[in-house]
């Protein structure tokens, strides 16, 4: 089957349609780097399964996860690059096995020029995706660590538990991993959860999600 059918671009012309299916998709396995920082932007990747975790690392070589990418959204630092020519500023890594393929600068900007579809599809994915980078800055810079942390470890946890290590946390959720250590050791004392080696089970649902929910003056 098309892969085109399957996925966001579905609703194109024909001809746009048959133009994408030309390109043969990807498969990556898990943690594949498919940018890094001085990168130029070679095309723009649709992915199809799995997904992508685009992360800035600082001067001190802290980690910040800025955003996912997963079926049906886009990769703000691709399109930036794509249409400024700016270099990657972030690197992006598999997360899982993934499938994506990417529409080379030369066909993304002639789609972009002459598909109204196209360019709504593109554009829209790209003001979605900026929301969620002024959400990002704005619970880094006015939310407290430890109620960011209780929200990451909710959103993780599912029916199981949390498969992550210290200092990937303390990426996701924009601190520092002795940050992260005090809090889970408190919530352990606590009885919110139980840790060990790279996992974490949530004990008290109710307490931490109380905790994210709550009212904070300034970041930690």
């Amino acid at each position: 089957m098309s892969w085109v059918a399957t996925s966001a671009l579905a609703g194109l012309g024909a001809g746009d349609r048959a133009r994408l299916d030309t390109l043969v998709p990807m498969t990556l396995p898990p943690d594949t780097v498919i940018f890094r920082p001085g990168d130029a932007a070679q095309g723009y990747a649709v992915v199809l399964a799995g997904g992508v975790d685009v992360w800035l690392t600082g001067a001190s070589g802290r980690e910040l996860l800025l955003y996912s990418v997963v079926p049906g959204q886009s990769c703000v630092q691709t399109t930036l690059g794509l249409l400024s020519e700016a270099a990657y500023t972030a690197e992006a890594r598999s997360t899982v096995e993934s499938r994506l393929v990417v529409i080379p600068r030369g066909m993304f900007l002639d789609l972009l020029d002459g598909s109204a579809p196209f360019r709504a599809l593109v554009f829209g994915a790209f003001a979605d995706r900026m929301g969620t980078m002024l959400r990002l800055v704005e619970n880094v810079a006015f939310t407290r660590a430890e109620c960011r942390l209780a929200a990451r470890v909710l959103a993780l946890s599912g029916d199981g538990p949390v498969m992550a290590t210290q200092g990937e946390l303390a990426a996701q959720v924009g601190t520092a991993r002795e940050v992260v250590s005090r809090r889970l050791d408190a919530w352990a004392r606590k009885g919110w959860v139980r840790t060990q080696r790279g996992q974490i089970d949530v004990i008290d649902r109710a307490a931490l999600d109380e905790l994210a929910r709550a009212d904070t003056a300034g970041a930690a």
